[in-house]
C-alpha cells in the first residue's frame, strides 16, 4: 500500500470528481463541475475554499508579488485545478506545478471533466512526497 502525501485528502477529493462526472458527464462549462464539485466534496467531509485569492511568492521575497484565483484548495493542503477540455496537456501539468510553487503548496490534483470518463494527475511539487 503506498502512502502518498495527503492521500486521505486527495482520494476523497478524487471520489467527489468521480460522483460528479457520473452524473453531469462531459460537455459542460468548468463553473458547471466546479459548482457541482463544492456541492460532493462538502459531501465528503471536505474543508476547501473556493476561487479564493491566493498569493502568489516569488523566491525568497516575504511580501507576495500578486494574487491568482485556485479552483480550490482543500484542507489548506491540497490544490485543485478543473478543466472541461477533450484532454489535459502538458502545458496545464506545468501550469498546476508553476501554482504549487506560487503558492508555496506541495500536493495538487488536475481534474478535467471534458473528456468522456473523468481523467486527473496528482502532482507533487517536493520529491519528499
Amino acid at each position: 500500500m503506498s502512502n502518498l502525501k495527503y492521500q486521505d485528502i486527495t482520494e476523497r477529493i478524487i471520489g467527489a470528481a468521480f460522483e460528479v462526472h457520473k452524473f453531469l458527464g462531459n460537455g459542460f462549462q468548468e463553473v458547471i463541475y466546479q459548482r457541482a464539485l463544492a456541492y460532493e466534496m462538502h459531501q465528503f467531509n471536505l474543508e476547501f475554499a473556493r476561487e479564493i485569492e491566493q498569493d502568489i511568492f516569488y523566491k525568497d521575497l516575504e511580501e507576495p508579488i500578486g494574487t491568482r484565483r485556485a479552483d480550490f484548495v482543500v484542507e489548506q493542503k491540497v490544490l485543485v485545478e478543473l478543466k472541461a477540455l477533450k484532454a489535459i496537456e502538458d502545458v496545464h501539468l506545468a501550469q498546476v506545478l508553476n501554482y504549487l510553487r506560487a503558492y508555496k503548496l506541495e500536493v495538487a490534483l488536475l481534474l478535467n471533466f471534458g473528456s468522456k470518463s473523468l481523467t486527473f494527475k496528482r502532482l507533487v511539487l517536493s520529491a519528499r512526497a
